[in-house]
């Protein structure tokens, strides 16, 4: 198994916009042969930070993942609304 853990901090403005785009790529994601599971959490202490669980069957399916059209529609679409990178 592997898995990835990411956290993102939006712009308060976009939290509504981010959440809907990011629940679209984890129902996508959550279709591909290699996925186990896509969490989507949000903060209770700071609704603008979120923490994205993902859990593949191996690291090549991560890396298939990152080549899929609705992740990087995703990456394209949630880039302006981050107040600082992805960790």
């Amino acid at each position: 198994m592997y898995v990835v853990s990411v956290t993102v901090f939006v712009k308060p403005e976009c939290v509504l916009s981010f959440i809907n785009a990011t629940l679209e790529n984890a129902r996508n994601t959550r279709r591909e042969p290699g996925n186990v599971r896509f969490d989507v959490l949000q903060a209770e202490s700071d609704s603008a930070r979120f923490l994205l669980y993902e859990a593949y069957v191996t690291k090549d399916d991560f890396a298939r993942h990152q080549q899929t059209a609705h992740y990087l529609k995703w990456k394209e679409t949630v880039a302006p609304w981050m107040a600082q990178p992805r960790e």
